[in-house]
């Protein structure tokens, strides 16, 4: 098999399957994006297929994925078998789930079954992995304000040339880290949404991309998936799934927060999380060169606009957004 000098990874790969695991590879083809510096390749040999991840030593660490796949398949959730491994070159050798996402899968027919299905995972993750020691890093006020800190270096700063006046921006941080502070703490995925659910014949959905989890707020998982920066739903649709995860998580002793609290907290927690998305979709096109991602920013902005109309408390954020932030933003994306 040929391989690009100018891809030495690709060709270190290929010798560790072909020379180490001793697979008749037959085939390798890129199969998945990543908005990091991880790489995913599916490769065909003898026995079928199978996922490769490559991971560059220098950039990305293989322990946090294969630490928390191991707690998560204990918890019941579908994640990907690691069947071979090599931490120290970066390689793993993976369960292949496909190539459906529930991105790809997802029409106003079926939402309600696949939704269902995802708050169903979402919620054994939460209460297998509850009240044990999970030795993950906390999600707390540091991480927090360092995620807001790139909505302002990279998006407003970096692609539309902006400032926030300090008071404005300490007002808002606090309103956002105080919310997400006082929520119950569970294991959270983190990246929980339609590009990292695989849609599967049984045990759907397969869950990928869960190298980053933390302990954290109860509402984030839920914010992921319900408020999507890859796909938006009519809010009546939200509506009835987060009634549908809050009457569980009351069942299951997960919250005893009323409903009006538990809103706040979802879409307070959603304007966090939307923030430091679009701080990273910009800092993917200005600095990696991945600018693809700059076509899902107004559909995350209007999450922001959504929930700033909501409270009282942001209706000065929601001015800055409606007077300086979008009418740049026609002009640059």
């Amino acid at each position: 098999m040929y391989f690009s000098s100018s891809d030495s990874r690709l060709a270190e790969l290929n010798a560790w399957l072909v020379n180490d695991l001793a697979l008749d590879v037959r085939g390798i083809a890129p199969a998945s994006s990543d908005a990091s510096f991880r790489r995913y390749f599916r490769i065909s040999h003898g026995l079928g297929s199978q996922i490769v991840m490559d991971a560059p030593p220098d950039k990305e660490n293989t322990e946090p994925f294969v630490k928390v796949a191991e707690l998560f398949a204990g918890a019941d959730l579908h994640v990907p078998k690691i069947y071979r491994q090599n931490r120290q070159r970066g390689f793993l050798l993976l369960e292949d789930f496909g190539s459906t996402s529930y991105l790809d899968a997802l029409t106003p027919n079926n939402a309600d079954t696949l939704y269902g299905d995802a708050i169903d995972g979402l919620l054994t993750l939460q209460t297998r992995l509850h009240g044990i020691n999970l030795d993950l890093p906390a999600y707390d006020a540091t991480l927090l304000r360092r995620e807001l800190g790139i909505f302002h270096e990279w998006f407003l700063a970096g692609l539309l040339n902006l400032t926030m006046a300090s008071d404005l921006a300490d007002a808002t941080h606090s309103l956002l880290i105080d919310s997400a502070l006082e929520q119950p703490r569970v294991c959270v995925h983190r990246d929980y949404h339609s590009r990292n659910l695989m849609l599967l014949a049984q045990a759907s959905p397969g869950v990928i991309d869960f190298q980053d989890a933390v302990i954290g707020p109860l509402t984030y998982d839920l914010v992921s998936l319900l408020r999507d920066c890859y796909i938006a739903w009519p809010e009546q649709r939200v509506d009835t799934w987060v009634d549908r995860y809050y009457q569980q998580a009351l069942t299951l002793n997960l919250t005893d927060a009323d409903f009006g609290q538990f809103r706040r907290w979802f879409d307070l927690m959603g304007m966090q999380r939307h923030l430091k998305a679009i701080g990273i979709f910009a800092r993917l096109h200005l600095r990696d060169g991945k600018s693809g991602y700059l076509q899902d920013i107004p559909r995350t902005l209007n999450y922001v606009e959504e929930v700033c109309r909501r409270y009282p408390e942001l209706e000065k954020m929601g001015r800055f957004l409606q007077q300086h932030v979008l009418p740049r933003c026609a002009k640059t994306l």
